[in-house]
């Protein structure tokens, strides 16, 4: 069966269709090809058991909404439901390959337990009901708060994976409508500090990077990111670039036995919480042995005395003591370093949830600026995003940002952004830095934020430290809307819970990392009374009578379209220029990334060619904040230490974490991801081939921790730190001696369905600090105190994954595979003029 690209533009020669089990190897069959050359096509096919795709109805356009790397798919539809799914050939993203979540997750939305009609508490109870209730209930016990206390009296707290049309509408309610400064997104887990570290060196968001550096990379680093697990499309090019001619070199930077690392020319393994140490390690080896392009220096960069000066201290033997890392390997990592031709690093949760992560990440882009490797083929930054949609958090206001990557501190940028509302400036709210979750969390505490509404997450299992949050979420005192599609842990404690429609039932478009907008068409509808989030908030909007200045609707538009439009306006002339796009240009080809304007018809590949930056004084985003204590920079220091718009190189000391190892303590308990669940499983644990490959909660330990402890694999283990415990079984891995890891993805009800909770905990963030970075204010998750305690036998090997970073030390005889209805369809085609 031809893709829609082949369908379009001829056939492309395809080898014999092959079948792989994707649980057992999630990356698929290698299609090798070397520098410069194109990625060849391979297009992935999965539907449901019995179908072939004669049987499908038709095809609709789509892409990834359960992992962050934008992979474009086209969703079968049979008899009105979701019955597969298959990669686009044509797409510049994934060129036809799906990952496991793309394969498989689709099941979710046909699960029996999705919610179809609104809910709202009576006598200590859920309960259903009409819309009107449920809304009236919202709407009322907004204007109630609005006339007792201001908007400060209401935060939103949203998701990662919402479409841009849906975060623009909310940001413009909340920000424009009812003028609070209270707004925040899940990203800010995964994906503040990116966008902190890329203002901190350009004074502006945007990745200079672009996935087709992949294709022309001599070398790759790879900074606390998995890549292998949590964007496996993307390791699947890099996978490709190793197997074929000219492969690049692979640096890696991680405490755990990723499949990173196995495939690394140097793994540098560093304590964790030292990630800052480390980095002024290399850029000291690169200053030393001058791997400096100080002609780039001197016409796009201010700052470099300072950090020259700073790193003199880091030598590798200095930096050796600090992160238990071999000096020579240090020496290895800056000499390939150095030595690149075409550089491209990435950057992920190992540096953003530690310590000093602003920090550190900006030391990232302190090499792409000492060595001028951006703007080119292969010499690009991608500070990483950890969610489908985080991109747009950013761009559109949906997480405290102004649309349009304009500028809190900037009156002009203000005035420009009332003008396309049509509002008086003094309305929008920028009398200080937007409120962060984990401060949102405190208002909430202490009875300032008295509604809270949670669109599409469950931050009573993805927050840090539950025993709080569960208490503060759980208070009388607050109004707690929940909006999504399952009763969620944290829908259990709404007073009001409004069922959403999820991707494949509306339409919208979303960004990736790399700038690529994607079109995601509806292709069938919600269950019971279900209504996509864009609804949902202008349909708040209507009945708050939100109006702009000349008395007309604040929200203009009624569909996802017509609010496409309006989130073009608010784009042009800004970085992120959306106004050369339009539905019908998304339709039927390739993802295309911004800026896309008049200049940029077809879209922007690399952003900063030859040092042009968006750093002017009078155009940049921000400002810059101090990395140690986060304030921000004034309007006038910016402009006296960069008047003429260069990048900005900023050093950093290192500092030890908050909390470290004690007697109590002795171990460092680091939290992450695994290939085969997103966030907490609302949605993989309902894809049967993902819940059954990773069912339950593990810990690791390396083999000396569990020689020191007396535990075997599949020993059943306590992990404990100043917060709480996890109880869990063990698996012995190559961790670095002293640290154990936990993947956050299970929360404490048993099951997804489930009604009681699991008194032996399950949950890492149980364990996790209240504490967060203080220029990107993202939690740190990865630097607690904790101890092992071995509890008993357990009923065999660990239920961790035998495909991925928690590999056993030693074979278990319970390999990681699917059933016959993991089965994938891989056509690898031989790729032909037009494809691209």
């Amino acid at each position: 069966m031809p893709t829609q690209a082949s369908a379009r533009r001829g056939n492309t020669g395809g080898v014999p269709m092959t079948s792989k089990d994707r649980i057992a190897e999630p990356w698929g069959t290698r299609t090798p090809y070397a520098a410069g050359q194109d990625w060849p096509v391979r297009v992935d096919t999965h539907l449901a058991e019995g179908l072939s795709p004669e049987d499908v109805d038709r095809w609709v356009q789509t892409a990834s909404i359960l992992h962050s790397n934008g992979d474009a798919l086209d969703i079968a539809v049979k008899d009105g439901r979701i019955a597969g799914v298959r990669g686009r050939a044509v797409d510049r993203v994934n060129h036809g390959r799906l990952g496991p979540k793309d394969l498989y997750g689709w099941q979710a939305n046909a699960s029996p337990d999705r919610l179809t009609k609104p809910l709202v508490r009576e006598n200590g109870q859920l309960v259903e009901t009409d819309w009107d209730t449920a809304m009236d209930r919202v709407v009322a016990r907004t204007q109630e708060l609005m006339a007792e206390q201001g908007p400060s009296a209401i935060g939103f707290y949203t998701t990662g994976q919402l479409f841009a049309e849906e975060y623009y509408t909310l940001g413009l309610i909340a920000h424009g409508g009812l003028g609070t400064n209270h707004v925040d997104g899940n990203t800010r887990l995964c994906t503040a500090t990116a966008a902190a570290a890329l203002k901190e060196s350009f004074a502006c968001d945007g990745q200079p990077g672009s996935y087709t550096d992949i294709d022309h990379a001599d070398v790759i680093a790879l900074y606390g990111h998995n890549m292998a697990e949590t964007q496996t499309v993307l390791w699947t090019r890099i996978l490709d670039r190793l197997a074929g001619q000219d492969p690049p070199q692979i640096v890696c930077v991680d405490p755990r036995p990723t499949p990173v690392a196995r495939h690394a020319t140097v793994h540098l393994a560093p304590r964790p919480g030292t990630n800052v140490a480390l980095m002024n390690g290399l850029l000291h080896e690169l200053i030393a042995h001058d791997r400096v392009d100080h002609d780039y220096i001197s016409a796009h960069a201010v700052g470099y005395a300072e950090l020259e000066k700073r790193v003199q201290e880091y030598t590798p033997e200095a930096v050796s003591t600090i992160c238990d890392v071999p000096a020579e390997q240090i020496r290895e990592a800056a000499r390939i370093i150095g030595g690149a031709q075409r550089l491209l690093s990435t950057v992920l949760q190992g540096f953003y949830q530690s310590n000093q992560a602003t920090a550190a990440a900006v030391q990232v882009n302190n090499i792409h600026i000492v060595r001028g490797m951006l703007g080119a083929p292969g010499r690009g930054i991608l500070q990483m995003n950890g969610q489908p949609t985080a991109q747009n958090t950013r761009e559109c206001g949906g997480d405290g940002d102004l649309p349009g990557f304009r500028n809190w501190s900037n009156e002009e940028h203000v005035k420009d952004l009332a003008r396309v509302w049509n509002i008086e400036p003094f309305q929008i709210p920028h009398y200080s830095p937007p409120t962060h979750v984990m401060q949102m969390m405190r208002y909430v505490e202490d009875g300032s934020i008295r509604l809270l509404w949670v669109s599409g997450t469950n931050p009573a299992v993805s927050l840090p430290e539950l025993a709080r949050i569960r208490s503060i979420l759980e208070q009388d005192r607050l109004f707690l809307v929940v909006q999504d599609i399952f009763l969620s842990e944290t829908a259990r404690l709404a007073d009001v819970v409004l069922p959403a429609a999820t991707w494949g039932e509306k339409t919208g478009t979303f960004t990736n990392v790399d700038r690529t907008v994607h079109l995601s068409e509806k292709a069938v509808d919600p269950p019971g009374e279900a209504k996509p989030d864009l609804d949902i908030f202008i349909d708040y909007a209507r009945r708050l009578d939100l109006r702009d200045k000349d008395g007309n609707p604040l929200v203009t538009w009624d569909d996802a379209e017509s609010a496409f439009e309006g989130w073009k306006e608010c784009t042009a002339g800004r970085p992120c220029d959306y106004t050369g796009m339009s539905y019908e240009k998304l339709r039927g080809g390739s993802g295309i990334q911004w800026p896309c304007n008049e200049e940029h018809p077809d879209g922007t590949e690399r952003i900063y060619v030859d040092g042009a930056f968006w750093s002017d004084p009078a155009y940049c985003e921000s400002y810059g904040r101090d990395l140690v204590t986060g304030a921000p920079l004034e309007p006038a220091e910016y402009k006296a230490l960069n008047p003429s718009g260069k990048a900005v190189i900023k050093a950093a000391e290192y500092l030890p974490p908050h909390e470290v190892p004690s007697e109590q303590f002795p171990l460092q308990l680091i939290t992450g991801r695994t290939l085969y669940h997103f966030h907490t499983r609302t949605k993989t644990a309902r894809a049967p081939q993902l819940q059954e490959a990773a069912p339950e909660v593990w810990v690791e330990v390396s083999p000396a921790e569990a020689a020191a402890q007396g535990v075997s694999e599949g020993d059943l283990v306590r992990v404990t730190t100043p917060r709480g415990s996890v109880q869990a079984q063990a698996r012995i891995t190559g961790i670095r001696p002293g640290v154990v890891f936990l993947p956050f993805h299970f929360g404490y009800w048993d099951t997804p369905g489930g009604h009681e909770p699991d008194a032996t905990g399950r949950a890492a963030n149980e364990l996790t600090i209240t504490d967060w970075d203080a220029a990107s204010k993202q939690p740190i998750f990865k630097t607690a105190a904790a101890r092992l305690e071995r509890l008993g036998a357990g009923p065999g090997a660990a239920p961790a994954p035998t495909t991925t970073a928690s590999a056993p030390e030693t074979d278990t005889g319970r390999p990681t595979r699917g059933d016959a209805t993991a089965a994938v369809d891989e056509n690898v085609h031989a790729t032909t003029e037009g494809e691209r």
